[in-house]
């Protein structure tokens, strides 16, 4: 089996209480072992890419230009797609589970299309009442622990 990958998606301009959230989330990922996978650009995927990387984690940005240079610099592997906003079903898809930290129109995509193939998603920052049915977590360590409980009840743990 392949190595466990955690698609990590949110906005390109966060807050920077977003920002620092996606941070800690990268951290974490990386500490389980786990490969980062993000749009490969601003915000929430430069965010949680570079704590991974502070971590020593792999990271990898499905990119929506058709070049390898709209990657941010923590990036690994930058898959570029020439896809624009299309690419968003390849980030959902890449990851065993999916976290969302916070919202715009392009993370409201990648969470309906994660809820609609039937991706486990965890949210983080995500304003109440908010419609779509998906898990809230209220800290990084809350959203790392609902996914690993999940990996470990479909038998996808591997460490």
């Amino acid at each position: 089996m392949a190595k466990i990958t955690i698609s990590v998606v949110g906005p390109s301009q966060p807050t920077s209480e977003m920002a620092e959230t996606a941070y800690e989330v990268g951290k974490l990922i990386a500490s389980k072992g786990w490969v980062l996978a993000s749009g490969g650009g601003p915000g929430v995927s430069e965010w949680a890419s570079r704590g991974a990387k502070e971590m020593g984690g792999v990271t990898v940005g499905i990119i929506p230009d058709a070049h390898h240079e709209g990657a941010n610099p923590y990036i690994d592997i930058a898959i570029p797609t020439g896809m624009g906003q299309g690419r968003n079903y390849l980030v959902v898809a890449s990851g065993h589970a999916v976290i969302a930290v916070g919202t715009s129109f392009g993370t409201i995509s990648e969470i309906a299309l994660s809820l609609r193939t039937g991706k486990f998603i965890v949210g983080l920052h995500i304003p109440t009442p908010f419609i779509l049915p998906l898990r809230i977590a209220h800290t990084p360590e809350e959203a790392i622990t609902i996914v690993e409980k999940y990996l470990k009840e479909k038998g996808l743990w591997l460490k």
